[in-house]
């Protein structure tokens, strides 16, 4: 049996580094092109590697919606986020609400549920703009 790698590498050091300088929530592509820079001959492959390992250790936060790319959050502390609808960008709400309590759910078919999360839906004052302009 194999056995895990969990030691800091100077490639998963650099990945989280950058992913914790960034405010954007970037996909695991955006990142590859931010970490090349100090890293040229890193692969995708290896970031998208590196990236579930640090999520599935709790270093990162991997953000996930049915139907979008999936993103990447170095803030592990307590907040939600919200998505704009035109645009796909992500952004940060610290007015925390808390999501419902998952302690002692029955769920028909489930043996156990282990979280839940609560994600807003906007527009962000890009789009917002954009639309304005379109309309004048």
């Amino acid at each position: 049996m194999a056995q895990v790698q969990t030691r800091m590498t100077r490639q998963r050091a650099v990945i989280l580094e950058e992913l914790r300088k960034t405010k954007t929530h970037p996909t695991a592509d955006e990142l590859y092109s931010i970490v090349r820079e100090r890293l040229p001959r890193i692969s995708l492959g290896t970031v998208y590697r590196n990236l579930d390992f640090l999520a599935d250790s709790g270093e990162i936060r991997r953000l996930e919606a049915a139907g979008s790319t999936k993103r990447f959050d170095g803030d592990i502390s307590r907040h939600q986020h919200v998505r704009c609808i035109q645009c796909g960008r992500i952004g940060d709400v610290m007015d925390m609400h808390e999501a419902p309590s998952v302690e002692g759910m029955n769920v028909e078919g489930f043996s156990s549920v282990l979280s839940s999360r609560i994600e807003y839906d906007g527009i962000c004052s890009a789009c917002a703009g954009r639309v304005r302009g379109d309309i004048q």
